[in-house]
């Protein structure tokens, strides 16, 4: 049964992700992933929360896994980094923004 749960977790998840990157990108290989960058962040403080709060395991696995696994993406964020290439400046704020902005607000999400 819970494989059930994490699937349509994961559905929701998934069109959660579809609908902010939508509205939040542009469309153009050459813009700011900011819809990705949103829902990564989102994502990693969510996760936290989940962490910090001593989910049970069941959450953990429908929610964690599930939805947030789900919403966040990594293969996204690595296609969209080797877009902005040509851009350097604009790939080190993303890539930052990223990395250190997910691990911080995973640490906040934690804390609270």
């Amino acid at each position: 049964m819970s494989i059930i749960l994490v699937g349509i977790a994961g559905f929701i998840g998934a069109n959660i992700r579809y609908i902010v990157s939508k509205r939040l990108n542009n469309g153009t290989s050459d813009a700011f992933p900011y819809g990705t960058l949103s829902v990564n962040l989102i994502g990693a403080f969510l996760l936290g929360l989940l962490v910090g709060g001593q989910a049970s395991e069941i959450y953990m696995l429908i929610l964690g896994t599930g939805l947030l696994g789900s919403i966040t993406t990594f293969s996204t964020l690595n296609k969209e980094l080797y877009t902005l290439q040509k851009h350097p400046k604009v790939w080190l704020l993303y890539f930052l923004a990223t990395y250190i902005g997910g691990f911080v607000l995973a640490y906040i999400g934690y804390l609270v």
